[in-house]
């Protein structure tokens, strides 16, 4: 069976290793705090959410039965595991006292809203180059894109949540935030290139 084709998976591994490389500037020159990387890197998973939600959307409009019905499940479902998360993120990591609201309000600020926009970019453009350009669209299935963003995300989560506490305890914050963000890099883009031509992808095709 032919494979996928392969250059746009390195279009958009390209473009999520740029897009990464803002936040560990923040780091580094922009004087970002563990809160700041956690909460840009908790975004990131909306941005995800909503870009599957459109997969799954544009897979049930090919007719598939319950497809529209799934995808609202789906919405619910992620979107109160997303909320639980970033509850979580700001009050172990967030300005004393400050509630949920106030604590991802922060991702308005300047600092964050421009790295935020280019993971949504890089984002973006995978879903246009693998999912509608590269026929990943064609070869997937409602059941294998209900489940596709979980092991992703939790993976990825888990690692950069525990970084954040070895971060906090660490005497070199700066140093331990930058290897935080490239061990991140690291992680998210092993899961994109998985995701887009590992086992998974082969499974989901009719």
């Amino acid at each position: 069976m032919k494979s996928p084709p392969r250059r746009p998976v390195l279009v958009s591994s390209a473009a999520l290793v740029l897009a990464n490389l803002v936040p560990l500037a923040g780091v580094l020159a922009g004087g970002w705090r563990v809160f700041d990387v956690l909460l840009l890197f908790w975004a990131e998973n909306v941005v995800i959410g909503i870009l599957n939600l459109a997969r799954m959307a544009m897979v049930a409009l090919r007719g598939e039965r319950g497809g529209l019905a799934m995808a609202g499940f789906f919405a619910v479902h992620y979107g109160i595991f997303t909320v639980v998360h970033g509850v979580f993120v700001v009050t172990l990591f967030g300005p004393p006292g400050a509630s949920p609201i106030a604590g991802f309000a922060l991702l308005l600020a300047p600092g964050l809203a421009l790295p935020l926009a280019a993971l949504a970019a890089s984002h973006g453009l995978s879903f246009v180059v693998n999912f509608v350009v590269g026929g990943e669209m064609d070869r997937t299935t409602l059941g294998a894109l209900m489940a596709a963003p979980y092991g992703r995300v939790v993976v990825l989560h888990v690692t950069i949540i525990f970084g954040g506490f070895a971060v906090e305890a660490s005497g070199a914050p700066i140093v331990a935030l930058a290897l935080l963000v490239g061990l991140k890099i690291l992680v998210d883009l092993a899961a994109h290139v998985a995701e887009h031509r590992g086992p998974r992808a082969a499974a989901a095709r009719p």
